[in-house]
């Protein structure tokens, strides 16, 4: 684990955009996302899940349609503020835009900034503030933002 959480510093600190590192039936592969923020994915052997291809919240959708799903891009804490004495960085009904930091997801004293890729309104918050989170576990809904064709 030290050694992994060596490469994540100088990953952090690199200007590379992505890292994988094989040992064995080991795979470790970090990415870095929109703003910054550092998705990583740690394999156990072969066949296992692939590294992602881009954040979690750039990911498919939710067939549902109440909006996208953010997922979360590693195995972490969730933070939805960035101190405690600060206001959250979004709440249910806030309206957001590409690029707005939507939480943090902190792994191994590095704070990995969890961003919105496209407009919506925040419909549901999934965490609660210091609750560990899994890698792909959703995190909150992001509704669309209407059309100009669609009636509010």
């Amino acid at each position: 684990m030290a050694e992994i959480e060596r490469l994540i510093v100088l990953f952090e600190h690199s200007s590379l955009a992505e890292m994988t590192l094989e040992r064995g039936q080991m795979r470790l592969t970090l990415k870095r996302g929109p703003g910054g923020s550092v998705a990583s994915q740690l394999d156990s052997g072969p066949g296992e899940a692939s590294s992602p291809e881009a954040p979690a919240e750039e990911e498919a959708p939710d067939a549902s349609p109440r909006g996208y799903a953010v997922k979360s891009p590693i195995v972490g804490t969730f933070y939805c503020r960035p101190s405690p004495e600060m206001e959250p960085y979004v709440q249910v009904g806030d309206r957001i835009s590409p690029g707005d930091t939507l939480c943090i997801i902190e792994a191994m004293k590095v704070m990995n900034e969890v961003k919105a890729d496209r407009a919506g309104t925040v419909t549901q918050i999934d965490c609660e503030d210091s609750q560990p989170v899994e890698y792909g576990q959703l995190l909150m809904v992001i509704a669309p933002l209407a059309t100009p064709g669609d009636s509010e």
